[in-house]
């Protein structure tokens, strides 16, 4: 094309670029406003660890981590489920050790009433975001079954100190049901999905109004747990198999099971479990096999820390990480996105939300470097043509609801008989 021709066509092309610009502009607006006026529930973040490890107060930058009150003001964060989380790894006791981060949270809200509340029922968590002066609801799920030692007055304390969910499994398989991390261990002893004791703790789970969680479980031990409980379940952090396939994320035919008992899955953010790229976690595999002694510096980094939190012990560790994510790019936030449409597909609209796993993993898609990015997920929405009721729903309405659900079935299981006329 000749250079008059093609100066001829500068004012079109300048024309549909502010044409895009100013639809770029409205999309972002109109994705603000509704982000704004949302109840934004995120059910899992590890921060208790840095509380515990490393004496960490939210009113502090995060540094390197995810979550901090700056930066959960700045995404509008209504509620965050704090993950209790014990290593199966370590020597002293799991119940010492989850009660040790129960007390953080706690501590935490007593340290800053004007910025976060602990609170023990949906009702709370809508009270604690009206009004002028909003606050942080904080709220509690242990993250594996193995946290109770096989007691079950001790998941009745759980609850009394405000725990609202509990997670069956974490990676490892306990004494009463399976997890997806080892079910094909031949070493480890498993049981078919739950016990008759696990399915009496569902049972009780469910009496006492605590949400069963069914992220990180095996296949069959979902299938029992969909089979025992009375009450609506979550998967606090799990994503869609049919876009990533790994054990942990849940099967078309899963979600659509979720959504018949009414539950709620809320969609992770780790790069394993979100990216598209069928080859992505092979390149993982790839890369650590090819540098075995960098994976096993990092692991004898990650122990000492387990033993003593030091900065230089941290440094080091934020180092190998950082060369480990450099072999392998991050999915891009669309990969994400694509999660929630999904679950939203073949579960329903009403039966999707967001488990970040801030604070419990090393890699994000690109553009969520922290909670403070959660805008982002609106507005993708909002490109992708959700309105506003659906992203409502999405950012925390349908956890509301079941958490609500949960209740109502525990008020219902210890209401009296009536006996007689």
């Amino acid at each position: 094309m000749p250079i008059k021709s093609l100066l001829l066509l500068l004012p079109f092309f300048a024309c549909a670029l502010v044409a895009a610009q100013t639809v770029s502009t409205k999309v972002k607006a109109e994705a603000r406003a509704i982000h704004n006026s949302a109840i934004i529930i995120d059910t899992h973040a590890d921060t208790p660890g840095r509380f515990v490890d490393e004496n960490f107060d939210l009113a502090s930058d995060a540094g390197r981590g995810h979550f901090d009150f700056g930066k959960a003001q700045q995404a509008n964060l209504g509620a965050e489920f704090f993950s209790i989380w014990v290593d199966p790894r370590i020597k002293t006791g799991y119940t010492k050790r989850a009660l040790d981060m129960i007390d953080s949270v706690h501590e935490q809200a007593k340290k800053h009433p004007d910025k976060m509340v602990m609170a023990y029922s949906a009702e709370d968590i809508v009270k604690a975001r009206t009004g002028k002066n909003k606050r942080l609801a904080a709220l509690m799920g242990v993250e594996g079954g193995h946290a109770i030692e096989n007691d079950m007055s001790v998941l009745r304390d759980f609850y009394r100190l405000g725990v609202r969910y509990m997670t069956l499994t974490w990676s490892n398989t306990n004494e009463w049901a399976d997890s997806s991390g080892d079910i094909t261990d031949t070493k480890v002893q498993h049981h078919n999905g739950l016990t008759d004791f696990g399915k009496q703790l569902v049972l009780e789970m469910n009496q006492l109004g605590m949400m069963v969680d069914v992220s990180h479980v095996a296949d069959k031990t979902f299938e029992d747990v969909i089979a025992t409980t009375k009450a609506p379940v979550i998967a606090s952090h799990s994503s869609a198999r049919a876009l990533t396939d790994v054990p942990r994320n849940m099967t078309d035919d899963m979600l659509r099971e979720v959504a018949k008992n009414g539950g709620v899955v809320q969609v992770n953010f780790f790069c394993a479990f979100i990216a598209r790229d069928p080859d992505y976690n092979k390149k993982v595999k790839v890369f650590n096999d090819a540098h075995a002694d960098l994976v096993k510096q990092q692991e004898a980094l990650q122990d000492q820390l387990e033993e003593n939190h030091s900065p230089e012990t941290n440094a080091k560790l934020d180092a190998i990480n950082d060369q480990m994510k450099a072999a392998y790019p991050r999915p891009p936030l669309s990969d994400l996105i694509d999660h929630i449409d999904h679950v939203a597909k073949i579960a329903e609209i009403d039966h999707v939300g967001i488990g970040s796993d801030f604070d419990g993993i090393p890699c994000t898609p690109q553009g969520i470097d922290s909670v403070a990015d959660l805008p982002k997920i609106t507005e993708a929405l909002v490109e992708r043509g959700y309105n506003r009721e659906q992203i409502h729903k999405i950012l925390g309405g349908n956890l509301l609801r079941v958490f609500r659900q949960v209740e109502a079935v525990s008020k219902q299981l210890n209401s009296p008989l009536v006996v007689g006329p």
